[in-house]
Parts: C-alpha cells; sequence; structure tokens
C-alpha cells in the first residue's frame, strides 16, 4: 500500500512495532481523516545488529500522512513505550498525552537528547475525555511494572478501539500501581469494535504471582542472609525497585544502586513521590565497604542486559565498585529476553565459582509486568470486543493471545494476526486485511539515525566473522605502470607470519590484474577493482574457507 490512505476504509489499525518483536510498541489507529499514534517506543538490539545502539519503529508513512496526525499517546513509561519519541518528535512536532510520570520521563529523556524545542503537553488520568473531530480519548488505570500505566479507548461512531497497553490484573497492588475494572466495565458498555492487547506472556497458563507473594519472599530472603545481598533487576521494574527499598529497611540494610540507568528515572520519579524511601536508607556505592555484609543490599541495575553484565563483572572480580565474594546471596529478579539467557546462565556459573549462593526465579521470587493467559482472558471478556488484534510479544506469543481470545468467544475470523506494516482496515460493515504500507526498523548508532543500514550491518558481520583484506597498489595511469606494491594488509583473516605464501600468491595475482588492465586503453577504476575483488575473493575461498572484506586501494600519481 501506497502512502496514501484506503479511501473505502473508515478505520485503519496499523502497527508499525511491537509485532514479531518484544518492545517497540507503535501502533497507528485512523478514524477517517484523523491519525493517532499510540506508544513510541524503543527496542535494544538483538546480537546480529552490531554495534547499534537503539532500535526505532520506521515513520515513513506517517511522516507522508503527517496533515492528519492528531497526537501521540503514551501508555506508560517504559523506554518500549516512550523511548522512540526523543527520535521522531522534532518532526511531527504534534502533542503529547500521558499520565503526569509518564511525561515527566518523557521531558527527562528529551533533556538527555539535548530536545530544546517546546512541544505540547497533555496530562491525562482516568477522568480525562480528550476531544475530537471524529474520536474521542477516555483512559483508564492497569497495573504494570511502573507506576501510572493506563489504557486508552478511541471512541468512535463505529465502535470503541482499545489499546491496553502493557498490563496484568494483580489485587495485591495499590495505589498508583492498581487498576480501575469499574472504569473497563464503563468503556466496555459503549460497544468495543476492536481490542488491541498485551500478548508478552499469552503462552504461560494461569495467573501472575501476586506482588506480596514476592515482597514476602523478599522479606524472608533478606532476613535469613548472613552477608550481603545483591538484587539483579531492570532499571524499569520500580514495583520491584520498591519492594527491595522496603525490605531492606525492614531488615535494616543500607541499600547501594550499581548502575547508571536507573539514576535518572528514579530521580524522576523519586522527587514526583513515587517511591517510598525512608530516610537514610539509601548510601552511595562508594561508601558500601563502610558498612557489615550482614547490612547491605546492592542492586545491579540497568536497561536491557545490563544487570546480568554487571554480575558477571562482579564475579570475575573486575567491577571498579565491588566484587562478589565468598557468602553473597544474588536475587536474580530480571527475567532475560531470549538473546540474554545463554549470557545468564554463564553468569550464574560465574557467581557459583566466586562463592555466591543464587536465588532464581524458579524459586517463585518472580513475578512478569505482563499479565498471563488467564489475565489476558479476563481483559477480552470485560471487554467482549467484535475484532480482536494481540500485539506486544512475537509471533508465537500472538499466535498464542489468539488462541485465548476463540476461548474467551471472538469469532476466528475476527482476529486478525498482523505483521509490522500490515493494515486492518474498517469500512463501516467489515474489518479486513489491507495492503502493507512501509514499515521497519529505524537503526540508531552513536548520534546517527537511520545511517546505519543491512550494508552496513552485513560489513559489520563480515568483518567479525572473517575479517579483512587489504591491497594497496601506486599506479603511475599516464606511463602505465606500476610505481610501488601491490602490498597486502591482513586483520582478523590469518596469522600473517604463517601464511607468508598465501600473502604472496595474493599479490602477485593483484599484481597481474592491475598489469593488465593497464594496457587497456580505457582504464575503469570501479572495473580494476571489482575485478581484484573477484578474483581474491574466489583465491581465498579456495585456499581457507573464509570470505573476508576485500578492499582494493589504488593510488594515482
Amino acid at each position: 500500500m501506497s502512502a496514501s490512505k484506503n479511501e473505502k476504509a473508515n478505520i485503519q489499525i496499523i502497527p508499525l512495532g511491537g509485532v514479531g518483536e518484544i518492545a517497540k510498541n507503535m501502533y497507528i489507529v485512523e478514524v477517517d481523516e484523523e491519525m493517532f499514534i499510540l506508544d513510541a517506543g524503543l527496542m535494544f538490539p538483538e546480537d546480529e545488529m552490531l554495534g547499534v545502539d537503539i532500535v526505532i519503529p520506521d515513520i515513513s508513512y506517517i511522516r507522508d500522512n503527517k496533515h492528519k496526525l492528531k497526537g501521540i499517546f503514551l501508555s506508560h513509561g517504559h523506554e518500549d513505550s516512550i523511548g522512540a519519541v526523543p527520535y521522531i518528535i522534532e518532526e511531527l512536532n504534534v502533542p503529547i498525552y500521558g499520565s503526569k510520570l509518564t511525561l515527566a520521563l518523557v521531558k527527562d529523556r528529551l533533556r538527555a537528547k539535548g530536545v530544546n524545542k517546546k512541544f505540547k503537553f497533555y496530562t491525562i488520568n482516568s477522568k480525562s475525555r480528550m476531544k475530537f473531530k471524529n474520536a474521542e480519548m477516555v483512559f483508564f488505570e492497569t497495573s504494570h511494572s511502573i507506576p501510572d500505566s493506563y489504557g486508552v479507548s478511541i471512541e468512535t461512531k463505529y465502535g470503541s478501539i482499545v489499546y491496553t497497553g502493557e498490563f496484568k490484573f494483580d489485587q495485591s497492588l495499590s495505589g498508583d500501581y492498581s487498576y480501575n475494572m469499574a472504569k473497563m466495565y464503563d468503556i466496555a458498555k459503549k460497544d468495543v469494535l476492536a481490542l488491541i492487547s498485551d500478548s508478552t506472556e499469552a503462552e504461560k497458563r494461569g495467573y501472575n504471582t501476586p506482588e506480596n507473594v514476592i515482597e514476602e519472599h523478599i522479606l524472608d530472603g533478606f532476613a535469613k542472609a548472613k552477608g550481603r545481598v545483591i538484587v539483579s533487576c531492570y532499571a524499569s521494574n520500580f514495583v520491584r525497585i520498591q519492594q527491595v527499598l522496603t525490605n531492606a529497611a525492614k531488615t535494616k540494610r543500607k541499600v547501594s544502586f550499581l548502575g547508571k540507568t536507573l539514576e535518572n528515572s528514579f530521580k524522576v520519579a523519586r522527587n514526583m513521590g513515587y517511591f517510598d524511601i525512608p530516610e537514610g536508607l539509601l548510601v552511595p556505592s562508594h561508601e558500601i565497604g563502610n558498612y557489615p555484609d550482614n547490612e547491605l543490599v546492592i542492586v545491579a541495575t540497568g536497561s536491557q542486559g545490563e544487570p546480568i553484565e554487571a554480575l558477571g563483572t562482579m564475579s570475575r572480580g573486575q567491577h571498579e565498585v565491588t566484587n562478589i565474594k565468598e557468602g553473597d546471596i544474588v536475587y536474580i529478579l530480571t527475567t532475560p529476553s531470549s538473546n540474554m539467557e545463554v549470557v545468564l546462565y554463564s553468569t550464574m556459573n560465574e557467581l557459583v565459582k566466586a562463592g555466591a549462593n543464587i536465588a532464581t526465579p524458579e524459586q517463585n521470587i518472580h513475578a512478569s509486568g505482563h499479565g498471563l493467559s488467564e489475565e489476558l482472558k479476563m481483559m477480552l471478556n470485560v471487554m467482549k470486543p467484535k475484532y480482536f488484534i494481540p500485539v506486544q510479544g512475537e509471533f508465537k506469543m500472538q499466535i498464542a493471545h489468539a488462541k485465548l481470545a476463540a476461548e474467551a468467544g471472538v469469532l476466528p475470523e475476527n482476529i486478525f494476526l498482523l505483521e509490522k506494516g500490515d493494515v486492518a482496515s474498517y469500512d463501516g460493515t467489515d474489518m479486513i486485511s489491507a495492503e502493507k504500507v512501509t514499515a521497519g526498523n529505524v537503526l540508531i548508532d552513536g548520534s546517527g539515525v537511520g545511517d546505519v543500514g543491512n550494508i552496513v550491518l552485513r560489513d559489520r558481520r563480515l568483518l567479525s566473522e572473517d575479517g579483512i583484506f587489504i591491497a594497496v597498489i601506486t599506479i603511475d595511469p599516464k606511463a602505465r605502470k606500476i610505481m610501488a606494491g601491490p602490498e597486502i594488509q591482513s586483520r582478523g583473516f590469518v596469522y600473517v607470519k604463517e601464511s607468508e605464501n598465501l600473502l604472496k600468491d595474493a599479490e602477485e595475482r593483484v599484481y597481474n590484474i592491475v598489469l593488465d588492465s593497464l594496457d587497456e586503453k580505457k582504464l575503469e577504476w570501479s572495473t580494476l577493482k571489482q575485478s581484484i575483488r573477484d578474483d581474491l575473493g574466489k583465491y581465498l575461498y579456495e585456499n581457507t574457507k573464509r570470505r573476508p572484506m576485500i578492499i582494493p586501494i589504488i593510488s594515482e600519481i
């Protein structure tokens, strides 16, 4: 599908991220001639994205339809929902809607990124009603691992489009972490046309472990520990961090944080009163040595794999602040992503070698921030949508959620399993799958946004796997002579001292190729370089079964 609107559609729902993956949430809802963005998140790179810092959705479709865009609506303050805002807001320049904490975290990210332009921010709560020409937005509190999380309902004359954000149903949570079931039922009374819902834990049966049970486990563990307690968790899991702080205070332990990622978010939330911290509980990391082991809790935090990496560094005795020692008890309250599992189990081995005792999620001291199967069915049964779109998860999770929706009574033909760029189009009577729009990943490497693509990643992969092979030669194009070289340089390909014959043969091949080219009437540099690449590539593969990156450098006198 081109950037133009499907003229027959009254409503279009388009995921630009957050499907076929965990994180990078971004969903477009178009109602007649108005466009709304639900969340604008980032994703931390997968292993094959060599050197890339973060990944955000491709917003080409939004850019081409910017005249219809009315705002960005954010469900909560995690990076997977707000992280892309600093990279897209200057170009889009539209209002941003979110809860008090969510907007404070967004403003903090904008300052950190050096975005100084003024934008309109609208704070929402469960009583808010934002009116537009073709739709009205209402909001409902949800429970997640960060406070002030909300779902969004887009009320239209065709019915409501409900986006849950990331949620779970945990009755032990209260205050800013609690969900508003009454408001959800109120929204459902007006007929839910489509439900767009979190699929992260759809494959897991039953209900989450309640957070008060987790808190009891942590308290029990802290009380029994005779040495230091070291906790590994994500910086974004505010509910877990609060539990650590509460139970450290109860067991008369001081708390010290290791990890820069937590500092800004923690500072913002603490200043707004979202953390309950007794006076004198926190101590700077450089003062850890001033306290007895049985009076300390050390929290290693990070945004992706950093908590696990920090534990690894500590277990090897290489951490700049403190290292693992005999008698430490380590609580791994982090559920690793699939590409971090190998690192986690390797790190656990290193921790045990260093003398630590490990308490893991398998011992029932972990609860997800996302609803398990019965909680997801509860949302389906409350909303009773006509159409269902599972999002926020890998494809197998979306499939599992689709099965739950069928169990809850949604007709199978009304369930849409969308990939990035797919369009669910509603014409007032039926919802169908329309042609795709442009979608994909924008890679951010350092200060560059989108300047690293598949070709750059391919080159990085080649360099990491088979190294680089450089052939330098100097010629006099007028005299048609080779003046110096060729000289072969190799990095990460073969050990030079043991491969002298290979390198000499390579030099000779380059010399002959250049000599033959100098005899031709017209010198084409691009053709000559390609001939060198082709010949050396074939020769090196035949002799080494490796494919290094080959770079011919031809200098003229």
